[in-house]
């Protein structure tokens, strides 16, 4: 298991119930405290043949193990989580530069998930058909189970390297399959530190393996004829790479978004704008459902920037590892000055810059950006940053329609009191879920999640991921009926 405590965390690849060491290595080199912290062995041939030669008959045996059994590991893995949430949240900052206080949120939800996903392989079960109310069923019986699909691929991001670990992890383990990791480059100690807690909690070694490296990798392990369902959260573009790699399996993609709040006029303004300042900027806004857009009642407008910039110029700015610091530095310096380049840009096409604007090496200031231009990338892109961006409306259809002329669609929010209002946008916005009197970046990690359009397909949380983590397999009884014979019906 990997040591939290040591300055310089060594990782090695998780082959064949081993931790390989040695090879081929990649630093990684924390962005607030600019040295290496972590560094990993990358996966070459010999480990990928063998990870997937060790999938397919570790199925058997995941396979084999009972629904309870399965649950009883997540349920000590979620005691475990919670033990030693100080340790996994501090190789968050350092590898991430995310603050403890988001580190231990998610290390929260982990266990949570762990949770959650130890509930959902109890009920995991099947059906009796209703085949006998047809004629041609009569006499007969079908019945129905969820069997594991088998070899399943989880290829996580650096955001949330922890929870998204959890959710496809637990959930494919649950299932009853075994799960081939490809972690994010930028986060392999805190995801080897997760999977080796879940090892230590009893997960049989047949059930995970965890191979470092990058998209090559990643290519040859989604064509893999072993692999039988694939969990990917990342870019658009990385997601199609994916699905065209995988061929005909199973997906569930996760392509992230530009989300939008709307603030209508009857809202509590002071309240929205809370919410938001503590939610787009969560994590350095480096999250699919950050807000990002956010559209005021023009009545209200003036009143929400006003207490919006006021409210994102009370968070602090600074060291990760101190409690007290609600914004910490993305993950690197490229990803900060893509932000101040696209804020640069609105500005110059006649947006305001209330606040921010300017970064530290891979720390941007809080930004709110008012009015940028229907075109600004800041709008029609996906952010994935520590910027805001306020616009005013005037008709609420005529919003709804603005916040759906884009190619994501993964969440949204809405402030308002106003149950029609609120009917109307949860049945036109071209969203996977929407947030009433909260902002887009909101989440329960037992609720399906997910989006439309560019932002994805299928839904994430245990409960939805173990339906594409199994197929349904059918049984049919000839001759054999619960509900009377051929000729008892007549």
């Amino acid at each position: 298991m990997p040591d939290n405590s040591a300055e310089l965390v060594e990782v090695g690849c998780l082959v064949a119930g081993d931790w390989r060491t040695g090879g081929t290595r990649l630093d990684r080199v924390g962005p607030w405290v600019r040295r290496v912290v972590s560094t990993a062995r990358q996966a070459d041939d010999s480990d990928v043949r063998a990870a997937l030669a060790y999938a397919r008959r570790g199925a058997k045996a995941v396979a084999r193990m009972s629904p309870a059994a399965r649950a009883e590991v997540l349920e000590r893995a979620a005691v475990a989580a919670v033990e030693g949430r100080e340790g996994l949240a501090r190789l968050l900052a350092l590898e991430l530069g995310k603050p403890l206080k988001d580190g231990r949120g998610e290390i929260d939800r982990v266990a949570d998930t762990f949770a959650v996903s130890a509930a959902e392989a109890r009920r995991i079960g099947g059906e009796v058909l209703p085949v006998a109310g047809w004629a041609r069923g009569v006499g007969n019986t079908a019945f129905t189970h969820h069997a594991p699909v088998g070899v399943a691929l989880a290829i996580t991001p650096f955001n949330a390297p922890a929870n998204l670990l959890a959710h496809k992890l637990a959930a494919s383990f649950a299932a009853g399959n075994t799960t081939i990791v490809k972690p994010p480059p930028q986060a392999p100690a805190a995801s080897a530190a997760l999977v080796a807690l879940l090892l230590e909690a009893g997960m049989p070694p047949e059930a995970v393996q965890v191979l470092h490296g990058d998209g090559r990798l990643g290519a040859a392990l989604c064509a893999a004829p072993e692999v039988g369902v694939i969990s990917f959260t990342g870019s658009v573009a990385t997601g199609a790479a994916v699905a065209r790699a995988a061929g005909a399996k199973r997906l569930v993609l996760e392509l992230g978004g530009n989300a939008a709040t709307i603030v209508c006029e009857d809202a509590d303004v002071g309240l929205a704008a809370r919410i938001c300042a503590a939610t787009g900027y969560s994590n350095s806004g480096q999250s699919c459902i950050s807000v990002q857009r956010v559209y005021v009642h023009r009545d209200r407008y003036e009143q929400f920037l006003e207490s919006f910039t006021g409210e994102v110029e009370k968070l602090t700015v600074g060291d990760p590892l101190d409690p007290a610091t609600d914004v910490g530095s993305m993950v690197d310096d490229d990803a900060a000055a893509r932000i101040v380049e696209w804020v640069g840009a609105a500005a110059a096409a006649g947006a305001t810059v209330t606040t921010g604007g300017h970064r530290d090496g891979a720390t941007v200031a809080p930004t709110v950006v008012a009015s940028p231009p229907a075109d600004a990338r800041l709008i029609r892109d996906e952010v994935f940053g520590a910027a805001v961006s306020v616009l005013p409306y005037d008709d609420f259809d005529d919003v709804v329609a603005t916040c759906n002329d884009s190619r994501y669609g993964l969440q949204a929010g809405l402030f308002t009191n106003d149950v029609r209002r609120i009917v109307t946008a949860w049945r036109e916005l071209e969203v996977g879920g929407l947030v009433v009197n909260g902002s887009s970046n909101f989440r329960l990690d037992h609720v399906p999640f997910g989006g439309v359009k560019d932002s994805g397909f299928g839904r994430e949380s245990p409960r939805w991921m173990i339906d594409d983590y199994t197929v349904v397999k059918t049984l049919m009884l000839r001759g054999i009926s619960l509900f009377g014979d051929q000729e008892g019906s007549r």
